[in-house]
């Protein structure tokens, strides 16, 4: 009886461990994959045995990743509107929303000889045949993107022209590699180290996305989880965010 209890102390154990070394799982924003590793690093500094695993994608493929089922711990958004409707599903916890920062939307061109001095308006202009942008659909990027273009007169005249990305990322690509000549990308995309310094750009002025974060409904059950959403509101996470370009969040 005793061995029995022993194995069932040391399996009790085993299971306890096992739920402890379980590694949060966040789904985040394409905007955020040039900070991710700086923040996982501050987090883990943090919170001594606490880990994380992050995917990247579209804001909108991620909801709908969540919504369907896959196993989130925490939805990183580029905006508010996706974490809402998450709660509002019943998929997340919506007392644990908070802006964790603000984006910004810049134009940007590989060439640095591409005069940009015109603003948005010039993007009417024949010259340029191919003006990436994040697919509206699913990227927050994108829509803010389609409502500045709307907002200069222009949108109209360049859908022809536009080259969709599937998040924010993918559109940045589109302009480096030359598949567009132009692209309306995050303001942190142009600060990763591929990208830092190359060509010209420039922030698109009154355009500010507000970020939220969300606990999912299975990251409600997660301690570390809940840490990782505390780590969101700290000093070092927030340099972070500032050192690429983003805004303070609430």
């Amino acid at each position: 009886m005793a061995g029995m209890k022993t194995l069932f102390a040391f399996a009790a154990a085993l299971l306890l461990a096992s739920a402890q070394a379980a590694p949060v799982m966040v789904g985040a924003a394409a905007d955020l994959a040039s900070c991710m590793d700086e923040l996982a690093a501050a987090f883990r500094a943090q919170a001594p045995g606490a880990d994380m695993r992050v995917s990247i994608a579209a804001s909108g493929t991620l909801y709908a990743q969540i919504r369907n089922g896959a196993p989130f711990d925490v939805f990183m958004a580029a905006d508010m509107d996706y974490p809402r409707r998450l709660a509002a599903d019943g998929a997340a916890d919506g007392a644990s929303l908070y802006r964790y920062a603000t984006g910004r939307l810049a134009v940007w061109a590989a060439d640095p000889a591409t005069d940009l001095s015109g603003g948005l308006p010039a993007l009417a202009q024949p010259r340029f045949t191919r003006i990436a942008i994040a697919n509206p659909d699913v990227a927050p990027y994108g829509r803010a993107a389609k409502a500045a273009l709307v907002a200069a007169g222009v949108w109209d005249g360049v859908q022809a022209r536009l080259v969709l990305g599937e998040n924010i990322a993918q559109t940045a690509q589109f302009v480096q590699t030359g598949n567009a000549q132009i692209g309306l990308v995050s303001g942190a995309t142009l600060l990763t180290p591929a990208l830092k310094g190359k060509g010209v750009s420039y922030v698109v002025p009154g355009v500010a996305l507000d970020q939220g974060a969300v606990l999912t409904a299975r990251g409600r059950a997660s301690a570390d989880a809940r840490r990782w959403m505390d780590f969101l509101r700290s000093p070092a996470a927030r340099a972070v965010f500032a050192r690429y370009g983003f805004g303070p969040g609430a």
